[in-house]
């Protein structure tokens, strides 16, 4: 929101300087972004004379002038060399003195030779000092002006201006005369309450009103000026408008214009003699029309629209048509003062992408109560700068203003804010921000005014009180300390997030944050598609659907980095997916992929001897890391191999707690996914369901278990065994761990032969043990005793031997 520092004062009657002024707004809440003091730029320039203006001796273009200028506080007469054709003796301009910097281009003058004389300054024109394109001369002053005088008083650039932040919830503030009201209420000047213009109107309008859809303009004003002479708006208008950045159009325009930012009024008006038959406000119906800001819109059913007899004329409360807008041809004016519901309003702005000042101030909420005096305030405005004759006010529903009387207690404020204020000065406060204010003591009846849809109940009446008295009077308060131990501040969830991270970061997988949004494609390969999960405003046309897994932003990024050159790629991702729209269908799951050779990093032995390209036992071993991790009863864990279709059939698998709860999957994802997202393999990935992990037991107690870490070297024993070739080797790994749990800490299969002298029904499974020693180091016949018990358990639960 920006203003002029005269034009506030048109509404506020004070003596305060501009550095008050902007304290206080910021004081008050509403934070000052910037000045922009012209006078400021302008403090070298003054205005000088030409005394004389003669032939430059070696250029025929140039003239050699006498000037006679303030320079240093004293009155002195320089030489400089001007190349504008009108510089003439007795001219009066603005000159620039040595050391000046000229605000166009940034060039600092100094005394210089220009074709070998000597030039001491220059005379400007109004293209280098920033004031118009104009620069086929140098200024010339009209009137007479005292040598010296400063440049901003004189070129009328004496008024900054000042650029507030309005918040969403303060749309009575983006007026003008609302901002004066605020610096009222703080002390800094008195509101020049202005009158509410009162017209009766000569004739009756031709054009009248309707409203077919009271839920989106519930109430519609208008009157029609006949005989108006349109042009160009006033020059003070013009200026005041350009300072905050609007371009000057026409005077009819311009008022509508200057009206939305002086009194928070959006406005518009429309050619009558481009109407045909009545104005309504009605839903869209699928019509296009051609927009001011020269681009075609749909109206759709849901948005309101303003249309005549024949068609669209517009976006209620948003922009209007082209066909209809004023001209300089305009004669006959039909003004349109209007109040739109503010979330269709939104919801129109958001589908259309429209962004105008009316939808800026309409989606926010103005005033209902000020249709009708907007209306007679842009009439007499328009009479005033353009002639005309004025018709009776036309106007159809009724004002949308709701009532509010809030209860309220004045030692609240104590209470809240540690602020202990007189009665009598929260009522001052109140009356001062149009609050209405009755009854005494510990009960007030505060009544709303209409331009304030933000205040709901005694919190908000003292957050007024509080922001108008001093922010700064409210002194911090220490909350009490407390000397017990503090309570856990994480969830499972979070917390299990958070080690999800730094587990997979340790396993070498980088992390990835991709779109929550896919193209429809790859969600119906990945099994969503569905309609509830279509967005109703995509981004774009690659993002239409919510995701169904987390597996396609991965696969699309490792796609990415092997355009790139990166031939293969290990990433990860920790966030949600979408099985459908009710809330227990977004799940918290953790996922990866391996691309190409980018095995799990680790030495030692391994079964499938040297690393080649990932496979399906790499995403198992991700997942059963991970869930180790979480603190998932990985022994408890069943292997199934019923894998969704995006993953290869008989290379992929699903580890579940029980037949149903599907805790993790696992997988080289299928060539055919691949193929339709462009991108080589072979590539395997796992997802683990978060939320579905079983919940920790509750411990008896908080205080964590000693840690116990043996200072024994640990010692490894490897065993072949011959079984047969059905039996699985997690099976045995699991029958050989179980078989001394105190020492055992691991075991890993290294090797697996068939064929050769074993015979086809036969295999060899060598797994290497991991004995960790906690009191004493283990003598040979312990080792021996331990190796026994290890065969005894997997011939006990395979049927194997031990390989001679």
């Amino acid at each position: 929101m920006k203003f002029t520092l005269s034009w506030l004062k048109d509404h506020l009657e004070t003596e305060a300087s501009l550095e008050e002024i902007v304290e206080k707004l910021t004081m008050i809440g509403l934070e000052v972004e910037g000045v922009d003091d012209p006078a400021e730029r302008l403090a070298p320039f003054s205005v000088a004379r030409i005394l004389e203006a003669g032939p430059h001796p070696d250029a025929d273009k140039l003239k050699l002038c006498k000037v006679e200028a303030l320079v240093g506080g004293k009155r002195d007469v320089l030489q400089v060399v001007c190349g504008a054709p009108n510089a003439k003796t007795g001219l009066l301009g603005i000159f620039a003195p040595p050391g000046a910097t000229i605000p166009a281009n940034g060039m600092v003058l100094k005394p210089t030779k220009i074709r070998g004389v000597e030039s001491n300054g220059m005379m400007c024109s109004e293209r280098e000092l920033e004031l118009s394109d104009e620069h086929s001369g140098i200024i010339e002053l009209e009137g007479e002006f005292e040598i010296g005088t400063p440049a901003a008083d004189v070129l009328g650039q004496n008024d900054p201006v000042i650029e507030i932040a309005i918040t969403p919830n303060r749309p009575d503030c983006l007026g003008v005369y609302g901002v004066a009201r605020d610096l009222a209420a703080a002390g800094l000047g008195t509101l020049k309450t202005p009158e509410a213009p009162r017209i009766e109107g000569a004739f009756e309008s031709p054009v009248k009103i309707e409203i077919d859809a009271p839920e989106a303009c519930p109430h519609f004003t208008g009157r029609m000026v006949r005989g108006v002479k349109n042009g160009a708006s006033p020059a003070w208008m013009q200026k005041r408008l350009g300072a905050i950045g609007l371009r000057p159009i026409n005077a009819l325009v311009d008022i509508t214009n200057y009206i939305s930012y002086d009194r928070g009024r959006p406005l518009h008006v429309y050619d009558a003699a481009k109407l045909t038959g009545n104005i309504r406000a009605r839903l869209g119906q699928g019509e296009t029309f051609l927009a001011l800001d020269g681009k075609e819109y749909e109206a759709g059913t849901a948005m309101c629209v303003i249309a005549d007899d024949k068609a669209v004329l517009g976006f209620g409360g948003i922009m209007g048509g082209e066909h209809s807008g004023s001209t300089e041809e305009t004669t006959d004016v039909f003004i349109e003062s209007a109040y739109f519901d503010p979330m269709r309003t939104a919801s129109t702005g958001r589908k259309t992408g429209i962004n105008s000042d009316a939808r800026y101030r309409f989606e926010r909420g103005v005033d209902p109560a000020f249709v009708e005096e907007g209306c007679d305030l842009a009439a007499k405005m328009i009479v005033e700068i353009c002639g005309g004759e004025v018709s009776k006010l036309e106007s159809a529903g009724a004002p949308a203003t709701e009532e509010k009387t809030i209860t309220f207690n004045p030692a609240r404020v104590e209470r809240l804010t540690g602020l202990k204020l007189e009665e009598a000065e929260i009522k001052t406060i109140l009356e001062k921000l149009g609050f209405k204010v009755a009854g005494a003591a510990s009960t007030l009846s505060v009544a709303v005014p209409s331009w304030r849809p933000d205040i709901f109940g005694e919190a908000d009446l003292v957050e007024e009180v509080v922001r108008i008295h001093g922010l700064n009077e409210v002194r911090s308060q220490a909350l009490p300390r407390r000397f017990d131990v503090a309570p856990a501040v994480l969830t499972i969830g979070q917390k299990r997030t958070r080690q999800a991270r730094r587990a997979l970061a340790a396993r070498g997988l980088v992390e990835a944050v991709t779109w929550s949004f896919i193209p429809k494609e790859q969600a119906l390969i990945f099994g969503g598609g569905a309609k509830a999960l279509e967005l109703a405003n995509p981004i774009s046309s690659e993002m239409s659907d919510m995701r169904p897994s987390l597996l396609p932003g991965l696969i699309a990024a490792a796609g990415r980095n092997l355009a790139r050159g990166l031939g293969a790629a290990a990433l990860f991702e920790v966030g949600q997916h979408y099985e459908g729209e009710a809330p227990s269908d977004q799940k918290r799951v953790a996922a990866g992929i391996r691309q190409g050779t980018m095995k799990p990093a680790g030495g030692g032995r391994h079964w499938q001897g040297g690393a080649g390209k990932v496979d399906v036992f790499d995403a198992k071993a991700d997942a059963l890391a991970l869930l180790e991790a979480l603190g998932a009863p990985a022994a408890n864990l069943q292997v199934f191999a019923e894998a969704p279709l995006w993953y290869h059939p008989g290379r992929s698998g699903e580890l579940r707690l029980g037949p149903k709860n599907v805790i993790a999957r696992f997988g080289e994802l299928h060539p055919r996914v691949l193929d339709k997202m462009d991108v080589a393999g072979p590539i395997v990935g796992f997802e683990v369901f978060l939320d579905a992990i079983p919940q920790p037991k509750a411990k008896p107690t908080k205080t964590k278990p000693a840690l116990a870490l043996s200072d024994l070297q640990p010692l490894t024993r490897d065993f072949a065994f011959v079984v047969d070739r059905g039996v699985s080797a997690d099976s045995l790994i699991k029958a050989a761990r179980g078989a001394e749990k105190a020492l055992i800490t691991e075991v890993t299969l290294f090797d697996v032969f068939e064929g050769g002298n074993l015979g086809e029904e036969k295999k060899s499974l060598a797994i290497e043990v991991t004995l960790q020693p906690k009191d004493k180091t283990l003598t040979d016949e312990e080792i021996e005793a331990v190796s026994a018990r290890i065969i005894a358990s997997v011939e006990k639960a395979t049927g194997g031997a031990l390989r001679g």
